[in-house]
């Protein structure tokens, strides 16, 4: 008979560990199987016996004693299963005991002690404790498991019950088969005392284990295919990683661009092996060895960089990017290749960010999950629909996830407003729960939140690893005890090296063995990563010779231990498990469980997608209706500016304007696509990853969508346009139309998909876009006939999916229309011209005749024929369905980003020795995984010995005193007004370190902004001083203020980082040199001397998070604050031991003088004590304590015992333990409004006193004029600009990418210019084809726009977020700065572009003049893009915004440039004159009343517009400038086909029939065959230019209006920024009356004080 097992310890007993109530709740609820001496064994697992059959006979024996369990495992691996004929003994409780109903309603019910046969037993043994496949150390444990019971009433918590006395035995069960409600209530518990729940509360959770025992129950699971399929537990040995790279590299510049090749010359005569070779490869993970059983839950812990994510990554099969993985990795005995093949939906990798759709709302996000992952009929239960499935489930996920009052909320992103960062991680594990992936990895998930919505996380992952029966993997950071209390095991990973593998309960215990001392209050997780910092560790006394020291010799420690050959045993044991797994496994499988990648069909996976799909379309209703409304805006100004075209020869060209502008704009429009490609990729690799659906699926699914709203969109634009411009009006002629458009449209979108899919960044995608966009515009047989193509370009035509659209709809509208000549189309003209005399200019005229029939135009101009229509049809559908195909094949190969380490980026000559000799001879410099090696002498040294105390000393000293009373601050809701600060009163004092503390949503950053006066929105009232005296102006700038983001200008060294900030906010009486000397100090004092040289960069490629924090804070002091220092959530996102080293840093400032206050979420006791006072808040914004904390926080925790609050426990966390009494983040909370106690308490009264003393005291000491500067900001505008500016083009000298990629983008459409049109010649034709390369010219613009917005926007926010309230520089200097750094380099970038283009097509045969002039003017209008793009983005909010309203401006004021206005500017070929527009006719809608007078009025109106937005817009003036020069004294030497020819009356020769119209038209006229006189339309390239209003004498006044449209488009700019950044708040600020009313009621409590 075994021997009783020992009372499970209490967790307050184990060293250094407090106690918490939801975790030690959630340890009884979820049964945890590697529990301590209390462990249950799991008597029925596959892999311990085999399971009993149904027919075999039970035998209990009702006894209240044990009985032992025979072993049939070895007994130093604890494994054990039961033997069928076993007798078992139990406590006897009938089916229908009242008492049993009572415990199962109080949730008190133990199954355990129930007499049920061994069957039983066994079946609800595993129900309890699947995947508890032992531990070392018990080989015989009894069957009955005690029930602990309250600990003692001073723990502060509901403990985890012991068995201390015994229940009462009940009569036996009539059956002793337990029902799954049974079994779910002890898996699923939200509570550990359920007595105290209400009735509804209890419903609830009944509701909750009756739901989720459907989904996972004992019914199911021997239902389900898929189920008894599943590869539960992974198993890895011998596992090894390696990546390529240094981790450190050089910064690159646009010199490389230059110095490439001679450095790789040098490179391959100083080390030819080195510069040929591939970079070296290094050891990201060690020789890993372990095991994950169903039911377990591992913690990774390691510092940023020590493999923690490859681990997880490699884990969860992702392997792309790796340079090889090494060893065995099995799930469920099943080889990794196997499983990416054929299971790939049974592992999944949670990264960090949570990636949803932000316009879905939760219930669509998750009922789409389960759609998708709805099992078969045959993994269904019996009469279980699909539909019910998704029900159930649905109802079980949000009511375990604590979601369901969330279904309806959008999910939400930055710009979406939707559920909070909690609800979104519960939203993020729901769906990873609804895969039932049997192996999840979670990456770091609990970054950025706060400490009790990171432990309500942890539990989910808990309850979803026991309900699920999965293996969980989560890498944590801070782990408090109460997280890794819910934890199986624990690895810790130092440098790559596995250091420790094992149970959680015993990772303490190794460590204090190697001789390691864990401090007092310490969390384990704290005491296991401070081991491996230097600086953190403790060892015991006499250790300090003996302890391992580098991550070598740790894992060589691990290696020869216990621990490491028990693990070895148990993945052994396992193996064996996994083997018989597999033929369970094999016998049961099907030909539907062969392959598990998918479960839907791919025809239901594309059905569900296309339902996802556009429900995310009309999510976002608001960009729907403005795309449409910018659509029908669009079409009314391409109507207005064509209307009405007649079917004369005066519309010819326009109606072919018509039909290419139609194809132009639609087909642009799909070029925001691309923004939405990238934007959703990382969500489907995500989805792609759970099996979800196939990439294929996605990608049709999207075309699906595409129809109805390409339909919408194209009819709306082709309505409007066809029949406001008069096309072709029968029925026929407006569907073919309409459905050529809509074809087109939809190519046009798959083609732009298919580039998305097949880039790896947007960057590259509108490169191959801007190129693109040029061939389809060009060679679309419009702006160029087919016949004048240059054969190197010509085959462009044929692979042109918009050619083909134009011809059909060329045909379309020609093919029935003769064309009646009308002047100045006919000549000649003159008194005595006679029809019979006279012909047509048009192609395709007959001599003699006055009319052209349209098939025969477009027959001799195009080619064109309508026989090719539908052949034309059938060509666009193949294009459409290639580019279809495109983008699923190359969605379906795209990979997830590639896996390795994060690199440090050293400026050239920067880096430290260490790692510039690593670099070049290939070598991993020092440390491993870490991003670079910082190579600081100080790391050798403890940072608080004498260097360290002398570089504090060496540290700017505060002296004044800030106090604050009565502040309060309320803003504005939809119905009334909010408080989210109520009388809070406080100060802070030189040299004490504050903490300013609550639950969420307590109002901690809101004071803290509302004290640095950062508010800019609401009723701010109270008195804020400093020594006693109102706030200086200056005291924006005289503060400190680190941000809870680290935003600083990526490319700045840490070195340039600090001297900009110490040179723009120190006082500018303090020298530049001096101001340098104490950015030094800084960096000693911040420990970043190796990486003082290293760029900021982003995450991965930059500082890691803590470099980043400290660099952050260093920012702060570099400025010399003069009064004191704010920080937001300093540890916010770090490690434990990165959390400690800022912490520790903060407190060496306060030493050293500085006055501190910042915000920190729940930090663990060991940081808490280095806090000298704390600000304590409730919800509501009111304080709830304030004061000192004194030695081991005795004043609080004295404060809250005496005033009410139950007993501190002497190991409990102070900083837990307070919010715990004031009830923050309990919503059931029902106690005392500790706002009430501390408002009538003495300590308020107390520090009211104090701060009043101050202000008395205060008001008499010299501040030396530390609080009466008036200067807003520390140095002149001169100064500030040039600081800014500096910076500003050093920005762009270090990103070569940008800088590249403009240059590139001018290289290729200048070459791809010239070559189009390629030495023009001087035919009519040719003249038309200058205008169209100058044309060309100007469609550059939009990508380059594209290009240069992102920049302007990212400038902007490092102002907006960061330099803007710390009063660094103006908006002036910001603007400034922005401006004056695109100018170089767009004026090279120009001249390249000139010289690509100019000499090539245009130039060959122009004066020196005119090809000066034409550079001028080229300068200028790379002057204008980047103004035009800067003064949109200025308004803009964010990049997606800018980049909408780029297309929308950019053809509007192209529309109007003059090149399209032929029916309405004055000159020969054109029909009305401007002079005489006041007497062109209304264009009149008969017998249509009122509405047709409307329509009337608006179009005549509309037209008028036009003409005055002609003379509006820059173009313009721009296009007459190019062309004037372009054509100017160029003899015309018409074509064959461009003459028009007729004969000439008896009696008259064609030179004396033609003289008087040439004198007035122009032209010449000259005799061909059988004396046909021929004559051409344009004599002279000025007649042509004529043509168009633009004349060569104008060149100067053209140049003139173009400088003043950039210097307008400058001044936007300038005006735009400056309402963005403030101006329109003090617009409305000035003009609110309850604004000034404030503002008076401010200056008198200023004059007051």
């Amino acid at each position: 008979m075994a021997q009783r097992p020992t009372e499970r310890p209490h967790i307050e007993d184990l060293p250094g560990a407090w106690p918490s109530t939801s975790a030690n709740s959630f340890r009884q609820q979820y049964l945890r199987p590697n529990d301590n001496a209390d462990r249950r064994p799991s008597l029925t697992d596959a892999s311990y016996g085999a399971h009993p059959s149904q027919d075999t006979p039970s035998n209990t024996t009702p006894n209240s004693e044990q009985t032992a369990v025979p072993s049939l495992a070895s007994s130093d691996n604890g494994i054990v299963a039961a033997d069928a004929s076993a007798p078992t003994r139990h406590s006897a409780i009938s089916e229908g005991s009242p008492d049993r109903e009572k415990d199962i309603e109080t949730g008190y019910f133990d199954p355990i002690r129930q007499p049920v046969t061994s069957e039983d037993s066994m079946a609800h043994e595993k129900k309890l404790d699947a995947g508890d496949f032992g531990s070392t150390g018990h080989s015989v444990m009894s069957v009955e498991t005690p029930i602990m019971e309250k600990e003692e009433e001073m723990a502060g918590f509901e403990p985890i019950k012991t068995a201390a006395t015994k229940r009462p035995e009940y009569a036996s069960r009539t059956s002793g088969q337990l029902t799954e409600e049974d079994i779910s209530r002890v898996l699923s518990r939200r509570r550990t005392n359920v007595t105290e729940l209400s009735a509804s509360e209890r419903d609830e959770m009944n509701e909750i284990e009756r739901l989720m025992s459907r989904m996972f129950g004992q019914t199911r699971q021997a239902q389900s295919e898929d189920e008894k399929t599943r590869h539960v537990g992974v198993v890895f040995k011998n596992l090894t990683v390696k990546g390529m790279g240094l981790g450190a590299a050089i910064q690159p510049t646009v010199a490389d661009v230059f110095l490439g090749l001679p450095r790789l010359i040098k490179g391959l005569v100083s080390n030819p092996r080195r510069a040929a070779g591939k970079p070296p490869i290094r050891t990201l993970l060690n020789n890993f060895n372990g095991c994950i059983k169903p039911g377990e839950m591992l913690l990774v812990l390691g510092a940023p960089g020590s493999g923690c994510s490859t681990f997880l990554k490699v884990l969860a099969n992702q392997r792309y990017g790796y340079e090889s993985v090494e060893g065995d990795i099995t799930y469920g005995g099943t080889d990794a290749k196997i499983m990416g093949k054929d299971y790939r939906g049974e592992v999944l990798y949670n990264p960090e960010d949570d990636l949803h759709y932000s316009t879905l709302s939760v219930k669509n996000t998750l009922s789409f999950a389960l759609k998708t992952r709805t099992p078969g009929k045959a993994s269904r239960n019996d009469g279980e629909s699909r539909a019910d499935y998704v029900r159930e489930f649905l109802r079980a996920v949000v009511k375990l996830f604590w979601i369901e009052h969330t279904l309806g909320t959008k999910v939400g992103d930055e710009y979406v407003r939707g559920v909070s960062g909690g609800e979104k991680k519960r939203v993020s594990i729901a769906e990873a729960m609804i895969t039932k992936a049997s192996t999840q990895c979670w990456d770091n998930s609990t970054r950025g939140l706060d400490a009790s919505t990171a432990l309500e996380y942890v539990e989910a992952l808990r309850s979803l690893t026991n309900m699920a029966q999965i293996s969980t993997a989560v890498a944590l950071y801070q782990a408090g005890e109460s997280l890794y209390d819910l934890f199986d095991k624990v690895v810790l990973i130092h440098e790559g090296r596995c250091i420790y593998y094992g149970p959680t309960k015993e990772a303490a215990a190794y460590f204090e063995g190697l001789g390691f001392t864990r401090p007092s209050r310490w969390t384990t997780a704290d005491f296991l990563t401070s081991v491996t910092d230097q600086h953190e560790r403790q060892v015991k006394e006499g250790w300090e010779d003996r302890i391992p020291r580098s991550a070598e010799s740790f894992e060589a420690a691990y290696a020869k231990s216990p621990i490491f050959e028990a693990n070895l045993r148990d993945i052994r044991e396992f193996e064996q498990h996994n083997e018989q797994q597999r033929l369970e496994r094999q016998a049961a499988s099907t030909k539907a469980t062969k392959r598990k990648n998918y479960t839907l069909p791919f025809h239901k996976q594309v059905i569900a997608c296309t339902q996802r799909q556009f429900l995310v379309m009309i999510g976002d209703k608001q960009s729907l209706l403005g795309k449409w409304g910018g659509i029908l805006f669009q079409a009314l100004i391409v109507g207005s500016l064509f209307f009405d075209m007649p079917k004369t020869s005066a519309g010819v060209f326009t109606r072919g304007g018509v039909m290419f502008f139609l194809l132009l704009f639609n087909a642009l429009l799909a070029l925001a696509e691309l923004t939405s490609v990238f934007s959703s990729r990382p969500i489907l690799l995500k989805h792609k990853s759970f099996s979800f659906y196939r990439p294929a699926a996605f990608a049709i699914a999207q075309v699906v969508v595409d129809v109805p709203l390409v339909f919408v969109q194209v009819t709306l634009f082709d309505l409007v346009v066809y029949f406001m411009t008069n096309l072709g009006r029968t029925p026929s002629q407006f569907f073919i139309s309409l459905l050529f458009l809509f074809m087109i449209t939809m190519t046009m979108y798959s083609f732009f998909r298919a580039v998305g899919a097949w880039v790896k960044s947007l960057d590259v995608a509108t490169r191959i876009t801007g190129v693109a966009i040029q061939a389809l515009i060009v060679y679309t047989g419009y702006l160029i006939p087919p016949s004048k193509m240059r054969p190197w370009f010509k085959w462009l035509i044929n692979i042109n999916p918009v050619a083909y659209g134009f011809e059909a709809l060329m045909a379309n509208e020609f093919s029935s229309l003769q064309i009646q000549c009308e002047p100045p189309y006919l000549v000649p003209q003159g008194p005595n011209a006679s029809p019979q005399y006279q012909s047509c200019t048009i192609q395709g005229s007959e001599p003699g005749q006055t009319f052209v029939l349209g098939s025969r135009y477009i027959s001799t101009a195009f080619n064109y024929t309508r026989i090719h229509l539908w052949r034309n049809f059938g060509v666009i559908i193949g294009f459409w369905v290639f580019f279809v195909a495109l983008t699923m094949l190359g969605m379906e190969l795209q990979k997830p980003n590639a896996g390795g380490g994060a690199v440090t980026i050293f400026k050239r000559g920067q880096a430290p020795k260490s790692v510039e000799k690593a670099m070049q001879n290939g070598s991993t410099p020092l440390d491993e995984e870490k991003a670079a090696a910082t190579d600081n002498p100080k790391l050798e040294e403890d940072s608080s010995g004498s260097e360290g105390e002398a570089s504090v000393k060496g540290v700017a000293k505060n002296e004044t005193v800030f106090t604050y009373r009565d502040v309060n601050y309320t803003i504005p809701v939809d119905k009334g007004e909010r408080q989210l600060l109520k009388d809070v009163q406080g100060y802070v004092r030189p040299g004490k370190l504050t903490a300013l503390m609550g639950a969420s949503g307590a109002g901690k950053t809101t004071l803290l902004n509302t004290l640095a006066q950062r508010i800019n929105f609401g009723v701010i009232t109270g008195d804020f001083l400093v020594d006693g005296r109102p706030l200086p102006k200056s005291f924006q700038r005289a503060t400190g203020f680190a941000e809870q983001m680290d935003v600083h200008e990526p490319t700045a060294t840490v070195r340039e980082a600090l001297r900009f900030s110490a040179l723009l906010r120190q006082p500018k009486e303090v020298s530049t040199k001096e101001k340098y000397d104490y950015c030094e100090t800084i960096i000693d004092l911040l420990e970043m001397r190796g990486i003082a040289g290293a760029t900021i960069g982003k995450i991965g490629e930059g500082l890691n998070q803590e470099q980043r924090k400290r660099l952050t804070i260093g920012v702060e002091l570099a400025s010399k604050p003069e009064l004191l220092m704010f920080l937001d959530e300093p540890t916010s996102g770090l490690d434990s031991g990165a959390a400690f080293n800022i912490v520790r840093f903060l407190r060496k400032l306060a030493d050293a003088g500085q006055a501190i206050l910042c915000t920190i979420h729940q930090p663990s006791s060991v940081l808490f004590e280095h806090f000298d006072e704390l600000l304590l808040l409730k919800s509501g914004g009111r304080v709830v304590y304030h004061g000192p904390l004194g030695k081991d926080s005795r004043n609080l925790i004295d404060y809250f015992e005496r005033n009410g609050g139950k007993k501190c426990p002497p190991k409990t966390n102070p900083a837990e333990y307070m919010l715990e009494v004031i009830g923050a983040g309990n919503p059931d909370y029902k106690g005392k409004d500790w706002g009430d106690v501390w408002a009538n308490s003495e300590d308020y009264q107390e520090r009211t006193r104090e701060i009043q003393q101050m202000i008395s005291e205060r008001r008499n000491v010299s501040t030396k004029g530390k609080t009466n500067d008036d200067r807003e900001y520390a140095m002149p505008l001169s100064t500030q600009i040039l600081s800014v500016v500096k910076r500003s083009f050093v920005a762009y000298w270090r990103t070569p990418d940008y800088i590249v990629g403009k240059f590139l983008l001018h290289i290729v459409t200048g070459l791809f210019n010239t070559f189009t049109f390629y030495h023009i010649g001087e035919s009519t034709i040719d003249m038309q084809s200058r205008l169209f390369s100058i044309f060309m010219t100007l469609t550059i613009s939009p990508p380059l726009i594209q290009q240069l917005q992102p920049k302007y926007l990212e400038f902007r926010q490092i102002y907006r977020s960061r330099e803007r309230n710390s009063k660094i520089y103006s908006w002036i200097a910001f603007t400034t700065g922005a401006v004056l750094v695109e100018i170089p380099y767009s004026i090279v970038a120009g001249t390249i572009y000139f010289q690509c283009w100019w000499w090539g097509a245009i130039g060959r045969h122009r004066t020196a003049f005119q090809s000066g002039y034409t550079w001028m003017l080229l300068m200028l209008f790379e002057l204008f893009y980047v103004s035009f793009g800067q003064a949109i983005a200025s308004f803009s909010a964010n990049e997606l915004l800018a980049s909408i309203l780029v297309p929308v401006f950019f053809l509007f004021v192209v529309s109007f440039c003059g090149g399209k206005l032929s029916p309405y500017l004055g000159s020969k070929n054109l029909s009305v004159n401007v002079s005489q527009q006041s007497s062109y006719r209304s264009p009149r809608f008969p017998n249509s009343g009122n509405l047709g007078k409307l329509l009337e009025c608006l179009c005549y109106g509309g037209l008028l517009t036009c003409i005055r937005m002609y003379y509006l817009t820059p173009f313009r003036y721009l296009l007459e400038g190019f062309l004037g020069v372009a054509v100017h004294d160029i003899r015309v030497q018409c074509a064959d086909n461009e003459f028009a020819r007729f004969p000439a009356p008896p009696g008259q020769t064609c030179q004396s029939y033609t003289e008087p119209f040439i004198a007035q038209a122009g032209g010449y006229v000259q005799t061909g065959v059988n004396g046909i006189c021929e004559l051409c339309q344009y004599a002279t390239g000025d007649e042509f230019a004529a043509g168009f209003n633009v004349f060569y004498s104008k060149r100067w006044l053209d140049f003139g209006v173009f400088c003043a449209y950039i210097a307008f488009n400058f001044m936007v700019v300038y005006f735009c920024s400056w309402l963005y950044l403030g101006g329109a708040r003090k617009i409305t600020a000035a003009l609110s009356p309850a604004a000034r009313k404030q503002k008076k009621a401010q200056r008198q409590a200023t004059d007051k004080a």
